[in-house]
């Protein structure tokens, strides 16, 4: 991944570390969901069932041998710039973790030619449109996230989307009912994330744990000291490159360890519902936006700067 002038992550502790050797044999041999069921792109129907059921799916051959190289190629160079900013790899998704989004000045990626290209899969119009039920949803931001060799921690479970709080906590909460009968985990799914996958997702390198059918509970989220085992080993694992996973934000998820010796990156494209809407900031400028496909600007239509906007593009550390 990129040209570093230091090795890359293990900044907490070193791999031979007693400890982290003793949770790389434990990883080997229980991490990863059992009998994980990766789908073929023909499998669209039982696709979109699979997600309803478990608030997840994953998918493989979307990408070819080529678009997979470019993504990862691509993820490693953006990678390479966030790093360079974080000489103690601190993160800003946890020690080791970072955000593609949160990490930009844009908050996307969708200034990016391997986010584009993503944009213009037909595949994930298909699943998108059969999972919302209507081709007329729309691009919320092309983001996902990395984590570098030597995540030794556990991300805490969480969900990416929530019930109304004071704006001036987050103005990512549009869900409101007055009389306070309803929850966002009531309604259909009003938000999706698809990530793709530039590398193969294994045991031992930062795989998402997914805990299925949380997508609609109303239980508090367990914190890192109260979660079971089987939560921690519920990872999305093993998993091929070029393929992607499509999660309803509002199942329970999180970051594991990457005992690797590689970054892996999991970038994603994010759509809103027809019917749903939160604020979007520009990700993309109108030149560029005007260079996509009739189907990719209608998606991204919400995302595209203002013809007489520069769009300022780099790194940045804040939190996502």
């Amino acid at each position: 991944m990129g040209s570093f002038s230091r090795p890359l992550g293990w900044a907490t502790k070193p791999k031979d570390d007693p400890s982290v050797q003793a949770l790389r044999s434990h990883l080997l041999q229980h991490n990863g969901i059992k009998g994980l069921d990766v789908l073929s792109p023909k499998d669209i129907e039982r696709a979109v069932a699979r997600f309803r059921r478990d608030g997840f799916v994953v998918i493989a051959d979307v990408l070819n041998s080529e678009q997979t190289e470019f993504l990862a190629a691509g993820c490693d160079e953006v990678a390479a710039e966030i790093v360079a900013l974080d000489t103690e790899n601190k993160g800003n998704r946890g020690t080791h973790r970072y955000s593609f989004g949160g990490s930009s000045l844009t908050r996307s990626q969708l200034h990016r030619p391997e986010w584009q290209m993503l944009l213009e899969l037909p595949l994930v119009d298909q699943m998108v449109s059969a999972i919302f039920g209507s081709a007329d949803y729309a691009l919320r931001a092309a983001s996902g996230d990395f984590c570098l060799p030597g995540a030794i921690y556990y991300q805490p479970l969480h969900s990416d989307i929530r019930d109304y709080v004071d704006p001036k906590q987050t103005p990512f909460s549009a869900f409101i009912d007055p009389v306070n009968t309803m929850s966002v985990r009531d309604l259909p799914c009003p938000y999706v994330c698809v990530n793709f996958l530039p590398q193969e997702l294994t045991t031992l390198n930062g795989p998402t744990r997914q805990i299925p059918g949380t997508q609609n509970s109303r239980q508090p989220i367990p914190v890192l000291a109260e979660e079971p085992e089987w939560m921690r080993l519920s990872t999305v694992c093993p998993a091929p490159a070029g393929g992607m996973m499509i999660r309803d934000v509002r199942a329970w998820h999180g970051g594991t360890p990457n005992l690797s010796d590689a970054t892996r990156s999991i970038p994603n494209l994010e759509f809103y519902a027809p019917w749903f809407r939160e604020p979007m900031v520009p990700g993309i400028s109108y030149e560029s936006f005007k260079k996509m496909s009739p189907r990719a600007q209608q998606l991204a239509r919400f995302c595209v700067a203002d013809s007489s906007a520069e769009l300022v593009t780099g790194p940045t550390l804040r939190a996502p």
